[in-house]
């Protein structure tokens, strides 16, 4: 059976340009810029949260974003769901697995409290599994929706806008530690940004090389995934 490359990586984003848009959603003002590390379009991405790193009484507040980025799913073109799946014993590799934790990123001066992980097995940006870290020191329970989100706009290949207005973008930054910047979901630039990259990453996949098939491959023996998982309802 072949072997699997599965080390964490820190996400990287490259900026690229993007398509012009309307007056209204001026990139740097009203929008975020954008990179390209994100799902595959039209996947359906399974949520875990690490368990005992989060009350129960937080996970409402953990998954609501869930809903906001779900409800634009059409609308972004990307055709990208989460849906949650419980708690899990340690962070999952699995192909469209991201999970929720706990971990030290906190960095001050940046006001960085979060931070997005993730892998491309690939090696073409497009996102095979990935981890939302969230800073112990971030606990006001608004803020962990704000933070979620903002890091699920990562996954679409948005950019933070520390330039943007407030009320603009998701990808705004925090004003301080465990003070909420508003935002629990997407605003219309962020979705009209999502759009334009997943136009170009359509066509990327439309335009890349087809492997040759190898005669008699029968493919690999599927592998049980052993590790425990309990679902919680939020």
């Amino acid at each position: 059976m072949k072997s699997v490359f599965v080390t964490m990586v820190l996400l990287v984003i490259a900026v690229t340009a993007t398509p012009a848009l309307s007056q209204s959603c001026k990139v740097g003002v009203h929008a975020p810029p954008v990179g390209f590390w994100t799902w595959a379009p039209e996947s359906q991405i399974k949520i875990y949260v690490l368990e005992n790193d989060f009350a129960d009484s937080e996970l409402p507040f953990l998954l609501a974003p869930l809903k906001t980025w779900n409800a634009v799913s059409a609308a972004t073109g990307s055709n990208v769901t989460f849906e949650y799946k419980g708690t899990t014993r340690s962070p999952l590799d699995c192909e469209n697995c991201l999970t929720i934790r706990r971990g030290p990123v906190f960095d001050r001066s940046k006001r960085h409290l979060t931070e997005l992980r993730t892998y491309s097995e690939a090696r073409n940006r497009i996102m095979t599994w990935a981890s939302i870290v969230i800073d112990p020191r971030l606990t006001n329970r608004q803020s962990l929706t704000n933070a979620v989100a903002h890091e699920l706009g990562h996954s679409f290949g948005l950019l933070d806008c520390y330039s943007c207005k407030a009320s603009s973008t998701v990808m705004i930054q925090f004003k301080d530690v465990n003070v909420s910047n508003e935002m629990a979901g997407p605003s219309a630039c962020d979705v009209a940004q999502v759009k334009a990259v997943y136009q170009t990453v359509a066509a990327q996949l439309r335009n890349r090389p087809r492997p040759n098939p190898i005669a008699g491959d029968e493919g690999e023996e599927p592998v049980d995934d052993d590790t425990p998982v309990v679902i919680r309802k939020p």
